[in-house]
């Protein structure tokens, strides 16, 4: 059984900055790429940044230059940078990942979300 574990949300100013961290566990044999999706009230989800294997990286338009998403192999970790938060930026927070267990093929993976509130 293979578990996302998502931690770091919580109540920061506009102008603030948080640190999400995402760690897999499990019976693991490989992790392709890693992300963190977004969901605010009402609206669809969608994806923040994603790492994948090799280190490539992307990011949706409106966090660019404000969110850095980053991993630690030896951890099966990933890890969102959120600075200049806007309020714009609350929502839940989504960890999901595409992951081989041991013996079987790749599937995809979500964590159980960590809430972002972004407000004075």
């Amino acid at each position: 059984q293979v578990q996302l574990v998502e931690s770091g949300g919580g109540l920061v100013q506009p102008g603030g900055s948080l640190r999400l961290s995402c760690a897999a566990s499990g019976s693991i044999s490989s992790i392709n790429a890693m992300g963190w999706y977004r969901q605010a009230p009402g609206k669809q989800r969608e994806l923040v940044a994603g790492i994948i294997s090799f280190g490539s990286t992307n990011y949706a338009d409106s966090v660019k230059g404000r969110f850095t998403i980053s991993r630690d192999y030896a951890k099966n970790t990933v890890y969102l940078q959120m600075n200049n938060l806007t309020p714009e930026d609350s929502a839940v927070y989504y960890c999901n990942a595409d992951i081989t267990r041991w013996g079987s093929t790749m599937k995809n993976y979500w964590g159980q979300g960590t809430q972002v509130t972004v407000s004075s």
